[in-house]
C-alpha cells in the first residue's frame, strides 16, 4: 500500500473553518516530501457539495463521511470512524487543526490507535528523511523540537500559523460507509452567542483587556470592529464577570496566534503568555513599566489605555 498523509477537516453548517485550509496546505507539502498521496476527509451530514472546494489546497483523494450522525461533533462517532479510516489507509501521519474539536479527537484517536501526537504545533519541516516539529512547551517558556516515533504521528497544528497554499488539482472523492459504533454522548442543545462574533483560534487580530480596564471593554471592542478582529480577555478579567470563558486567552483559555495580538492594562502573567506568546506581532499597553507583557511585546506603550487606545482609533479612522 502506498504511503499517504491523512489530513482531518472540519467545517460548520457546511462552511470549511479557515485551519482546515492550513492543515491541507501543509498536508501537501508533508506529502510531496514524502512521495505520499494526500487524503482529505469531512465529517459532517449533507456535505457533498463542499468536498469539491478541498481540491484547490492539493487533495489527491477525498473521503466524505456523510451521515446524520454525523451532523454535532461527538468524540465517540467521530473518533470510530476516524479509526475505521486510519485503519484502511494506513497512513504515516495525520494533520489536525487545533481546535477544541481538533484537539479533542487527536487525543481519543492516538490513544485508539497507538500513535504518536505531537499537539500545538507551529511549525515542521523534514530532516534527514525525518520529520520533524516544533511546539511550545512548559506553558511557552521553551519552543521545542520533537520527533514522534512509531508507524503513524499524528501532528496538531496551531491556528494561524500555516500558509494557506492552493495546489489545485482533480481529486477522487469518494463517499465511505460510516460505521459510528456505540456513541454514548449527544448534544442536546446548542447556545448561540449573540452577534457574529470572530473566532478567537481564528482571528488575524486579537486586542484583550485585562485587569486594567475595570470591566470598560468599550474602546478596546470599538478597536477590535474597526481591525476586523475578535475581543479577548484575561483570567483576571473572565473570573470578574466582565467577559464570558469564550473570550479568554491563556493557559485555561484559548491559545491564539494571530498576526497582531494588542494587549490592553494586562500585566502578563505566564498563564496568558502562554495562550498568545507564538503571535506573530504583540502589542503591549500598560500604566506599569515594569509589566512582564513588555518582555515579550515587540512594541510596548507605557500610558494609561483608555487616553492610548481612544488615539489609536482617531488615528486609524484618519488613515
Amino acid at each position: 500500500m502506498p504511503q499517504s498523509v491523512l489530513v482531518i477537516t472540519e467545517q460548520e453548517k457546511g462552511v470549511f473553518r479557515k485551519v482546515s485550509f492550513e492543515v491541507l496546505s501543509e498536508g501537501r507539502r508533508m506529502a510531496d516530501h514524502l512521495k505520499a498521496e494526500l487524503v482529505a476527509v469531512v465529517f459532517g451530514s449533507d456535505i457533498e457539495s463542499i468536498a469539491k472546494e478541498l481540491e484547490q489546497y492539493g487533495a489527491d483523494k477525498i473521503l466524505i463521511a456523510d451521515n446524520p450522525v454525523m451532523s454535532d461533533y461527538t468524540t465517540d462517532a467521530f473518533t470510530n470512524v476516524s479509526a475505521d479510516i486510519v485503519a484502511s489507509l494506513e497512513p504515516c501521519l495525520i494533520i489536525i487543526g487545533a481546535t477544541v474539536q481538533g484537539k479533542d479527537l487527536s487525543a481519543r484517536l492516538a490513544a485508539r490507535i497507538d500513535a504518536g501526537l505531537a499537539m500545538d504545533c507551529i511549525a515542521a519541516r523534514n530532516e534527514n528523511g525525518k520529520l520533524i516539529f516544533t511546539r511550545p512547551m512548559y506553558g511557552g517558556k521553551i519552543i521545542a523540537d520533537v520527533e514522534i516515533t512509531g508507524k503513524t504521528q499524528i501532528a496538531v497544528f496551531r491556528p494561524n500559523v500555516l500558509e494557506i497554499v492552493k495546489t489545485s488539482r482533480p481529486a477522487v472523492v469518494e463517499k465511505i460507509d460510516v460505521n459510528s459504533g456505540e456513541i454514548r454522548t449527544s448534544v442536546v442543545e446548542k447556545i448561540i452567542e449573540e452577534g457574529d462574533k470572530v473566532d478567537l483560534t481564528e482571528a488575524e487580530v486579537i486586542i484583550s483587556g485585562g485587569h486594567g480596564t475595570n470591566g470598560d471593554f468599550k474602546c478596546i471592542e470599538e478597536l477590535a470592529a474597526l481591525l476586523n478582529g475578535a475581543v479577548g480577555a484575561s483570567r483576571f478579567a473572565v473570573d470578574e464577570g466582565w467577559r464570558p470563558h469564550s473570550d479568554q486567552v491563556g493557559q485555561t483559555g484559548k491559545i491564539v496566534s494571530p498576526t497582531l495580538y494588542i494587549a490592553c492594562g494586562i500585566s502578563g502573567a505566564i498563564q496568558h503568555m502562554a495562550g498568545m506568546s507564538t503571535s506573530k506581532t504583540i502589542v503591549a499597553i500598560n500604566k506599569d513599566p515594569e509589566a512582564p507583557v513588555f518582555q515579550k511585546a515587540d512594541f510596548g506603550i507605557t500610558g494609561d489605555l483608555f487616553e492610548v487606545v481612544p488615539a489609536i482609533i482617531e488615528a486609524i479612522k484618519k488613515l
